[in-house]
Parts: C-alpha cells; structure tokens; sequence
C-alpha cells in the first residue's frame, strides 16, 4: 500500500474503537462508520465492568485499541495515572478481547526504546523506555502479548491529526506570536500523520499476520529539522529558528534522543507511508482548504 489510496475494508467485520473520540480514533471511525466507537464518559477502559458491557453490546471480532493517556509530560507528573490507564487499561481490553476471540491492535510508541542505539529501531530491538509514558505503553505491549494470541502491536511517533493539538500547529503559532524559535535538535523520530497512519492500520488488520509493527511515515527528522520545514512550507521561511539541545529545554519528561522506528514487517507485506516530508505537504495543504483525513 502506497501514498493515499484508499482501500477496501472488510466491513462485515464486527469492529470495536476505543479512544474513538481521539485523534486516530476519529480517522479510522470515518473509514468505518458502521464500527462501535467507545471512549469517556460512556466506557471507561480502566473498569472492568464498564469494558465488558461494551464487549457485550458490540461483539466485536477486532478491537481497535487507541484509548490511552498520550500526555508525554502529564505521565511524569503522574506516573500512577499513566500505568492504570496505559497499562491496566490495556490489560482489561487484553482480557475482554481474549474472551471473545476478537483479534486485537495495540497503539503503542516509539519511547519504549532508550534512544541510545543510534540507528532506527527494528521491531523486535528490546525496549528500554527511560520515561513514565514509555514505561506504561510498554506495560500495555506486555499485557497484550501475554494475554492475547490475535494481536497487532503497533508503535508510532509523532502523531499529527488536523484540528488537534500538536507540533505543527505549535510551531506556526509560536512563530507567529514570537517571531522567532528555539527548538531542540538532537531529539529525533519519525513525523506521522494520522490519515495515513489510518490506512495503513487497516490495511495491517486485513492480513491476519499477527505480531508488532511499525507504522511510520517514512524517514525521519529532528524537531528542529521538522520545524524549519514547517516554516519552510507555510511561507515563514524567514523566521529565525534558534537551534538547542534537550538539555537547554527543561520539561516533565525525558524523550528519548534518537528513536526513528523501522518499517520491516509490515513493509514486507506491502504497507508502507509515504515519506513525511510528502504528507506534511498535503498535511499543510488540507488545513488550508480545511479538510480532514
């Protein structure tokens, strides 16, 4: 699968999204309008009471798992809530989907690695989160394995959707209220963007081929790399941007330095995105004409 032509799903599928109101969510709901779309105040995936009801209603035989705490910094400041809701959630869906046999995909990260290996990660290179976020996605990976024997773990990085709250809106908006921008240069991963991602998703669940995958637009970048495109692209090329280190940009969190994921197994099967310096283009392009993916 390449660039974005979109795909014909299995729609007789009987399909349940938790996080449906979130970013990925929201996309993989519009290729499947006929899946239950699950997410807060209704389901609360920490309850085991609450999941198993709505396992019950919708009889799902895929669960698409994105409900999570993605709040890099709100987990480090609350570690606690991070793992009930990244890892004991994941475990009550584990559970639930076990029972009904429903095949399962888990949204993880790309800060379940350290960042210290120095080339992108492979999908079976051992994680070594260094960070609270990273630690509970991978106590979501662990559940899964463990608990299912139909499931797609999936990791990504970067996410960016249309409307929500992320690093190209920021950028733009900093540089506009500024005039200029610090950003930090040697933390690096891969830009992905949510339609594509979306597709590629479900191109994934209609193989059957159970396991974990990376699903990121191809290559990757710094921040400040991918700042200066943005400015590039957007017509404030002339912005000065101020290059930094993480150790200049105190927060929360520690990300991981360099953490570019590898698209090997599902490559293999024909899945790939399209390069992100390609989808930030048509990212940019559908804001301006106010599309959505």
């Amino acid at each position: 699968m390449r660039g974005r032509a979109r795909l014909r799903y299995n729609y007789r599928m009987r399909t349940l999204i938790t996080g449906a109101k979130g970013q990925l969510g929201q996309a993989l709901h519009a290729r499947l309008p006929h899946a239950v779309g699950a997410d807060l105040p209704e389901v609360d995936i920490t309850s085991t009471d609450s999941v198993e009801a709505t396992f019950a209603t919708a009889r799902p035989e895929l669960v698409i798992h994105c409900a999570a705490m993605t709040d890099v910094d709100g987990a480090a400041r609350d570690p606690e809530a991070a793992y009930r809701i990244n890892g004991v959630g994941a475990q009550t869906v584990a559970l639930a989907a076990a029972r009904a046999n429903a095949a399962l995909v888990y949204i993880s990260t790309n800060e379940v690695f350290d960042g210290e290996k120095g080339t992108p990660y492979f999908e079976f290179d051992a994680p070594h989160p260094i960070n609270a976020y990273g630690q509970s996605k991978y106590s979501g990976e662990w559940f899964v394995q463990h608990l299912t024997h139909k499931f797609y773990i999936v990791r990504i990085a970067w996410l960016a959707a249309p409307g929500g709250r992320n690093f190209i809106h920021r950028i733009q908006q900093l540089a506009d209220e500024r005039g200029m921008l610090r950003v930090v240069t040697n933390e690096v991963a891969n830009p992905t963007f949510v339609g594509d991602l979306a597709d590629a998703l479900l191109a994934l669940t209609q193989t059957e081929r159970y396991g974990i995958y990376h699903l990121t637009n191809t290559g990757y970048c710094s921040r400040y790399d991918y700042a200066r495109k943005i400015l590039e692209l957007t017509g404030r090329g002339q912005i000065p941007v101020e290059p930094i280190t993480l150790a200049d940009f105190a927060r929360p969190s520690t990300p991981p330095k360099f953490s570019p994921l590898a698209n090997t197994f599902a490559a293999a099967l024909g899945i790939t995105l399209p390069p992100w310096e390609t989808a930030l283009e048509a990212f940019l392009q559908h804001a301006r004409l106010g599309h959505h993916s």
